[in-house]
């Protein structure tokens, strides 16, 4: 049985306990703020999953135990999150899992907790989960297969509306209570809806196409002088095998659109997310336009669910290249830095990936 820690007692907390307990694993959870372990156990988990479960432990942060665990979740604001997976790391995790993004754009201390964790052979993720969702992931094998020829381009967009996620947080009022109101944080449409870009990537990678190289991007920011995020993340891509596409992201849209469609000189492969409630769907078509809908039902904590089983999987065999794998969650952070520098230098940005997870792998192209 594995032995979990969650640190951050929010909605991602929740979720990520829940699915752990559903495994049959040992959890602790832990948070610096007395009153989101109150709200965890009285109020977010009885209401999501029915009752409170007793065998959740629950600590304040100073006095949570550091050793000892298979998997240390970090579910915290994103410039906290480098900081505690690096804790993690040290303390002898076997497998650590960052929520998204993995971090703030200034990318601070990315290399280094991507150099420890490989040094200390610990497995490290980023929660991008709707990557290993099995209509992703037949999505991803219907691309990588060729059955309908070499892609073409590649469209993605997470446009959502963020209501939903003050809902899921009632303490708070609006974007300025946390790191969602401050792009620099890891907030705004580029950090916090940054799914699209990472689905984008690991689509591309199916493809044969490769990293992204160039990135140029357009951004609306939002300033009155409290908040500062963006609020719209349009962003067009060039690739290592020089195949382009885009990727939109933001915070304003209703209803949500979640949505990938990768163009091939055979047909098309359509990936729509919550396409009706309780489904996602797949769209296949060959040249003649001829169609098929595959429907693959799910519930919200379905998501969590595939997510850990994916985890374990990838733990258990080292050789598995994971989409959820750290090098691919800190490859989306240097895009999302991207689009910031292009859209504040009203430029493109080249990616040079040898120069690691640092903001010198980021040039402009004037």
């Amino acid at each position: 049985m594995w032995k979990v820690k969650i640190i951050g007692a929010g909605s991602i907390g929740n979720h990520l306990a829940h699915a752990s307990r559903q495994m049959g694993w040992h959890v602790d959870m832990c948070d610096v703020d007395k009153e989101a372990l109150r709200r965890t156990k009285e109020e977010i988990y009885p209401a999501r999953y029915g009752h409170w479960d007793d065998a959740i432990t629950l600590y304040e942060a100073d006095e949570a135990p550091r050793k000892g665990y298979d998997l240390v979740v970090v579910g915290t604001p994103p410039d906290s999150h480098i900081a505690l997976a690096r804790d993690a790391v040290a303390g002898g995790a076997r497998s650590v899992l960052i929520e998204k993004p993995a971090c703030p754009p200034d990318l601070g201390g990315a290399q280094a907790l991507f150099e420890e964790a490989a040094a200390a052979n610990c497995r490290a993720f980023v929660g991008y989960n709707h990557t290993v969702s099995p209509s992703a992931q037949k999505m991803l094998g219907t691309v990588q297969s060729g059955e309908l020829g070499g892609i073409e381009t590649l469209d993605v967009e997470f446009r959502e509306y963020w209501g939903g996620i003050f809902a899921a947080h009632p303490w708070l009022s609006g974007p300025a209570d946390s790191y969602l109101g401050y792009w620099n944080r890891g907030g705004g449409a580029a950090g916090e809806h940054s799914h699209a870009i990472n689905m984008w990537q690991c689509i591309a990678r199916s493809a044969g196409a490769g990293r992204i190289r160039e990135v140029s991007a357009t951004l609306e920011y939002v300033r009155d002088g409290e908040v500062d995020y963006d609020s719209i993340c349009a962003a067009q891509f060039r690739t290592e095998q020089d195949m382009i596409g885009r990727a939109v992201q933001d915070v304003i849209t209703k209803p949500t659109r979640k949505w990938a469609r990768a163009q091939c000189a055979g047909g098309f492969a359509e990936w729509i997310c919550d396409s009706e409630a309780g489904k996602d769907s797949l769209v296949m078509a060959d040249k003649t336009l001829q169609s098929e809908t595959l429907a693959f039902p799910k519930t919200r904590p379905d998501d969590f669910l595939a997510e850990v089983k994916h985890i374990l999987a990838a733990v258990e065999d080292p050789t598995m290249d994971s989409p959820l794998a750290l090098h691919y969650g800190l490859d989306t952070m240097l895009v999302v830095a991207a689009t910031h520098l292009s859209a504040q230098n009203r430029c493109s940005v080249a990616i040079d990936y040898t120069k690691g997870y640092v903001p010198d792998a980021l040039g402009l192209m004037k």
